[in-house]
């Protein structure tokens, strides 16, 4: 009986063991099965998860896929076995494992697992690119439980902190690296290691520390993209931890959710969190179960506790498997609600990303993923539908404490910990951690306690209500970036925002952004019909044609050039009008889009494209976009907090400081009271400054440091300070920076302020109005009557006074018209004007007191030579400036002196008081226009041009070469280097040109044509050379250098070289017009190398050094005379034709030079024989091509410059640094003052740019 209770009981545990197995039998076995068939593929799979591991981490998303595919690619062409589709991410790490790190903080995107399964399987230490700190947040949260010590590159404590984890064998992070590694850290992070017996020891500066294997090492950085040398990449693992859009758009979609439906967000936090959990106990209690039954020893029937262990594990797995199936039916119902918000995240992903982009305009232009939470945070609270509640205690709620954990709160935090922790402050930081502990608990109780108002919304109203939160997101983040944008940018960024908005949207394609953008010409452009060629160009036809690869312009109608050619007159009727871009199109166009417009305006009216691209902003996003309020101090404080300082941008003529101080005083923050602090920074200022912000940290108090740009080395202490009184200041604190933008010489890229500080701050660019009245009402808003009274002959002081405020606005509003106005931007300021203002008080006061006449060519001198002379380094810009004053400061100043044309007369100064003049300005200044400046309208139209080119340009550089079509591919170049390489001209055959020519035949004329030629030659050669080695690199022949990948760009940009341009001449056409340039100098330069004799005329614009041919002129002249060459100049006498084939031969005297154009004015050609003269610009014609010259020397005693204008040539028209050559140009018969030239602008061009 015995033995049968035993059977039987055993017989009943058999059945139990079954059954407990049972659950797991069909897993284990499918296993099983799988993981024979993943036997064959496995070294395949691990090949490609190491070569993702080890090579693609700091890429992003989409290159890594690209990678990935090209990995595989490789080894199926090998045969490798492979699964049918391989998965690194599910290679390197499990489910269980992605949802332990999910719980710890990374972000569940895709890309960020991968971050995460690459920093798992590295065997190297890990150095991470994380500008939004989403990497380190994870990190602090992850390596917790093993003491991880944060500390910076440069700390007192760093070295200490390290010889203490390396012993102990716990983790480290470098966090907010810079470009520079401490050398005394290289052995660590080389890992040099020395064994001695059975330990290992490793170098420390002066210190051997016994090696512990525990020890970990992550390197992070903020910089966006850094540059370190090849060791430390080599020896670290380089994972990119930048947001994605795909990531950003996800954790935007639980925000908005988060706000719209708390309790959705809630409860979909609660499932995630409940999900992860479930993962990872169902991959334990199946590692349980298999640990239990390879542990069992002898009969296993026996084991009654494995058993009954088994049920247990059995019955919480059914349990848990349930649970998970009604989670997931839950999530699946939640997620078709927060679905129908996805368009406001996406959104706000586009949003943020432009903000991004945006630092590669200007160094200031730097946002965190913080700040941008706190906009979109704030921004959808504004339209909130729920009550708001009482605060249980005085205080306002950060933008964070609304916003999800992943965007910023906690990330936050956790690095304030870290810093605390790196320096040894365990107190401050327990006494923190407590706090936030506190803070922490009391907001789960208050979300317990109170029952959220729940307003659901569906259909039509649902529809409305995302499209509201879509435009009140976008409003917001706009007027955040406005406030800081310098005004030359703010249309650049909103026809950014609106185009790109279209392009996501489908309304528009990205192939015809991109057009609109580059506007390319078609290479193969039939030749322009005779109908078009008096009102187009060649260079529009050739882009009207590229228009036609966009379906809209090829209608049924007929295609663009067809409509052209047929409608001529009615085209250029549309071409003629003053706002073409509201006037009618002709009949076949009129239905067209604004945007369509927008391409038609961008060939044939570039100059009206501002004006388009303000009203097509306005269309598609409204007046708000366009219409910018006045700086309100109040409302950027509401904005601020004591985490973010507030960034003013410098300008000449405004001053914030009596803004901030006025409100500051609002808020009983005076300096009377200790609790307001303005320093000027500068040298000795600096521990100042530091004391100050850690008073006003503590106290409460503002602190304005003034002129931050003066002190770059003391920057990164002020980064730091700033750090650290996160973890004290008050919420009354504020600090308040200032600085001026970089200057031109420096570009807009320089790095002048750290961009951590850049990212954190509220940046605001007040900058003065730039009209001609403003600038007029600014500089004499810089006197009183006491100025006024202080001088004895009041009367010529207050003409005179007024004259050189007017004066000072010309000079300041004339910066607008480009190069025409001033070859360069001076730095004119108010200090120039405050000073000449006093030097004339003091003229005349002498003058009255010695009874002399008043020395007005004293002050002119004063004024134009000294004053303002003294920033004005170019000779032709300084003739500008004393022609101004020549025409203004004159004794007629007393007598209603015409100040400007047309009309604009001095005031009566004997009948103006200090207040009369200021009423004079507000009320009978006339309106603004290119002729108060005695420039032509056509200025205008240049400088508009010119803004339209800028605008294009700045996209294409920020966007890339093909809008929408990612990072750039060499591999897609090779059409254009066939092109280019297929059109390029063979080498001029220097050696057969110069064995024609005998030793005693060299003239000047030959010299300088061998000389032309063998500089065209080493152009060529560059660019073929240059061309193959790209070719060669696509190819997989030669590894692809720096210069390769600036050429490709350069080709899709459709933009020279800079290789190139270094060899070549100075040009400012686009890369297209410029080969089609070389090529035809190529061909000028072999008909007069070649042939040997003088070319019946020159085509002056195609040499690489025009000025050694004119000076081969002198030289053939004073040799033929006699005369000595250092007083020899050359004379031009412009002939009455355009055409050189029309010239019979060579002139008596000197040559024939054509390619010359005008600027500034027109040619009015002469009768017969009659030499023509200069006129008044033409309307819209820029640059008219001037005639054929006759070029000839002479002694310079026989120069004489009667009824004659000293006119500059320069090659382009940048004018500056390219000019050439000053020549005579005959002015009319009655025109003997050149100073109308002058102010005009009026210049000689080698080139129609």
């Amino acid at each position: 009986m015995a033995e049968a209770a035993k059977c039987q009981n055993k017989l009943v545990l058999a059945q139990r063991l079954v059954g407990a197995l049972s659950a797991n039998a069909v897993i284990w076995e499918q296993t099983v099965e799988k993981a024979g068939e993943e036997l064959v593929v496995i070294p395949g799979d691990s090949l490609v998860a190491c070569s993702f591991a080890s090579y693609v981490g700091v890429f992003t998303r989409e290159f890594r896929e690209a990678a990935t595919a090209r990995f595989v690619q490789f080894l199926q062409d090998r045969d490798v076995p492979l699964s049918p589709d391989p998965d690194p991410l599910a290679s390197l790490s499990t489910e269980a494992e992605q949802a332990r790190w999910c719980a710890k903080g990374l972000p569940r995107d895709r890309a960020s697992l991968e971050n995460g399964a690459i920093m798992m399987s590295s065997k190297r230490w890990n150095l991470i690119i994380d500008p939004q700190n989403q990497g380190s947040v994870w990190i602090k949260h992850k390596e917790a439980e093993r003491k991880l010590q944060v500390t910076r590159m440069g700390h007192a404590k760093m070295i200490q902190t390290f010889e203490n984890a390396i012993a102990a064998g716990t983790s480290v992070m470098i966090e907010n690296m810079g470009e520079s590694i401490d050398a005394v850290l290289q052995p660590v992070i080389a890992r040099n290691t020395i064994k001695r017996g059975t330990k290992r020891f490793l170098k420390l500066g002066d210190k051997e520390i016994i090696y512990n294997d525990g020890f970990m090492l992550v390197l992070q950085t903020k910089l966006s993209n850094p540059h370190y040398p090849p060791e430390i990449q080599a020896e670290c693992t380089v994972i990119n931890f930048t947001v994605t859009e795909q990531g950003l758009e996800e954790q935007l979609l639980f925000l908005v959710v988060k706000l719209e439906r708390p309790d959705l967000a809630r409860t979909k936090s609660e499932l995630i969190q409940q999900q992860n959990e479930f993962k990872v106990r169902l991959a334990d209690l199946e590692a349980l179960l298999l640990e239990k039954l390879a542990g069992a020893e002898g009969d296993i029937l026996d084991d009654v506790d494995l058993i009954i262990g088994l049920e247990d594990a059995k019955e919480t797995s059914d349990e848990v498997k349930e649970r998970v199936i009604v989670a997931q039916e839950n999530e699946t119902k939640i997620n078709e609600t927060s679905e129908h918000y996805r368009l406001a995240a996406n959104r706000g992903a586009l949003l943020f990303f432009l903000m991004s982009d945006l630092g590669k305009m200007h160094t200031f232009y730097k946002f965190s993923l913080d700040a941008f939470v706190m906009v979109a945070t704030r921004a959808i609270n504004s339209v909130t539908l729920r009550k708001a509640k009482e605060p249980k205690v005085p205080k306002e709620p950060s933008a964070f404490d609304m916003a999800d954990d992943e965007a910023g709160r906690d990330g936050g935090a956790d690095a304030g910990r870290g810093d605390r922790g790196s320096e040894g402050d365990g107190e401050e930081r327990d006494k923190a951690d407590r706090l936030e502990d506190d803070v922490l608990e009391e907001e789960e109780e208050e979300e317990e306690e109170e029952h959220e108002e729940v307003i659901g919304f569906s259909g039509k109203e649902l529809t409305q209500r995302v499209e509201l939160l879509q435009n009140i997101v976008t409003l917001f983040v706009f007027s955040y970036l406005r406030r800081g944008l310098l005004d030359k940018d703010k249309l650049t960024v909103a026809s950014m925002l609106a185009l790109r908005i279209l392009v996501r949207s489908g309304a528009v394609e990205p192939h015809a952004l991109n057009i609109l953008i580059r506007a390319p010409l078609d290479p193969q452009a039939p030749p322009m019909p005779e109908s078009t060629r008096v009102w187009l160009t060649e260079q529009q036809w050739a882009q009207l044609k590229s228009l036609e690869q966009i379906a809209v312009f090829k209608s049924s109608t007929g295609a663009l050039t067809q409509n052209l050619e047929q409608d001529s007159l009615g085209w250029k009727r549309w071409c003629a009008e003053e706002r073409a871009e509201a006037a009618d199109l002709p009949r076949g166009c009129r239905e067209l889009s604004t945007f369509h417009r927008l391409l038609l305006l961008r060939v044939l009216r570039p100059d009206r494209i501002g004006a388009a691209l303000t009203q097509f902003v306005v269309d598609n996003l409204g007046s708000d976009f366009v219409d910018q309020p006045p700086f309100d101090m109040a409302q950027t404080y509401e904005e601020s907090t004591f985490l973010t300082p507030i960034f003013f941008v410098l300008f000449p003529g405004t001053d914030p400081t009596p803004v901030v101080e006025g409100f500051a005083r609002t808020l009983s923050m005076t300096e009377a009271n200790g609790r307001f602090t303005n320093i000027s920074m500068g040298q000795g200022q600096e521990q100042v400054a530091i004391n100050a912000l850690n008073k006003a940290a503590k106290d409460g108090g503002w602190v304005m440091l003034q002129n931050i740009h003066l002190m770059q080395a003391w920057l990164k202490s002020l980064e730091r300070a700033l750090e650290l009184i996160e973890e004290y200041a008050t919420p009354e604190f504020r600090c308040i920076l200032t600085s001026e933008p970089p200057s031109p010489l420096q570009g807009t890229l320089w790095e002048m302020v750290p961009e951590s500080v850049l990212q954190r701050c509220v940046k605001i660019a007040d900058e003065a109005p730039t009209d001609l009245k403003s600038n007029l009402r600014r500089a004499y808003a810089k006197f009183s009557q006491a100025s006024v009274d202080a001088c004895l002959k009041p009367k010529e002081f207050k003409a005179t006074l007024f004259a050189l405020c007017f004066f000072h606005s010309l000079i300041l509003g004339r910066i607008k018209f480009g190069p025409q106005g001033w070859s360069k931007k001076y730095p004119f300021n108010d200090g120039d004007l405050t000073i000449c203002a006093q030097v004339l008080c003091n003229y005349l006061n002498s003058a009255e007191r010695l009874g002399t006449e008043v020395p007005w060519p004293d002050l002119r001198y004063i004024f134009g030579e000294i004053m303002y002379g003294g920033h004005i380094t170019d000779f032709w810009d300084r003739r500008v400036c004393n022609t101004y004053l020549a025409t203004i400061i004159l004794p007629e100043l007393l007598s209603n002196l015409t100040l400007a044309p047309p009309a604009f007369k001095s005031p009566d100064a004997s009948k103006m008081e200090y207040m009369h003049y200021q009423k004079f300005i507000e009320e009978r200044f006339p309106p603004e226009q290119p002729q108060l400046f005695s420039l032509h309208p056509n200025a205008e139209i240049g400088f508009l041009t010119t803004q339209g080119d800028s605008i294009f340009k700045t996209i294409q550089s920020i966007s890339g070469s093909d809008i929408g079509a990612g990072s750039l591919d060499l591999s897609s170049s090779q059409p254009l280097i066939t092109r280019y390489s297929e059109e390029l001209p063979s080498d001029l055959d220097m050696v057969d040109f110069r064995s024609k020519v005998k030793e005693e035949e060299y003239t000047p004329y030959i010299i300088t044509s061998f000389q032309e030629s063998d500089r065209v030659n080493a152009l060529l050669q560059e660019v073929r050379n240059s061309l193959a080695e790209l070719e060669l690199g696509i190819s997989g022949q030669l590894n692809v250098t720096k210069n390769m990948e600036s050429l490709s760009e350069s080709l899709h940009l459709n933009r020279v070289n800079e290789v190139w341009q270094n060899l070549a001449y100075p040009s400012l056409k686009s890369l297209s017009a410029w080969f089609a340039d070389l090529i035809s100098r190529v061909a000028v330069l072999g008909a007069w190398a070649g042939g040997r004799e003088l070319l019946r005329s020159i085509w002056i614009s195609g040499l690489f050094n025009p000025m050694a041919f004119l000076t081969a002129v002198m030289q053939v002249t004073a040799r033929e005379n006699s005369l000595p060459l250092d007083y020899m100049t050359n004379r031009s006498r412009f002939l009455n034709t355009r055409d050189p084939s029309e010239i019979g031969g060579l002139p008596a005297n000197g040559v024939h030079i054509h390619g010359l154009f005008m600027e500034g004015a027109s040619w009015e050609d002469g009768k017969g024989d009659d030499e023509g003269y200069l006129a008044d610009s033409k309307m819209k014609e820029l640059h008219p091509e001037m005639p054929v010259a006759n070029i000839y020397s002479v002694h310079i005693e026989k120069m004489d410059w009667i009824h004659m204008y000293r006119c500059p040539v320069f090659m382009t028209a940048q004018r500056g640094a390219t000019f050439v050559v000053q020549v005579n140009v005959r002015m009319d018969a009655d025109d003997d003052d050149e100073g109308h030239w002058v102010l005009a602008g009026s210049g000689l061009l080698m080139s129609d740019d």
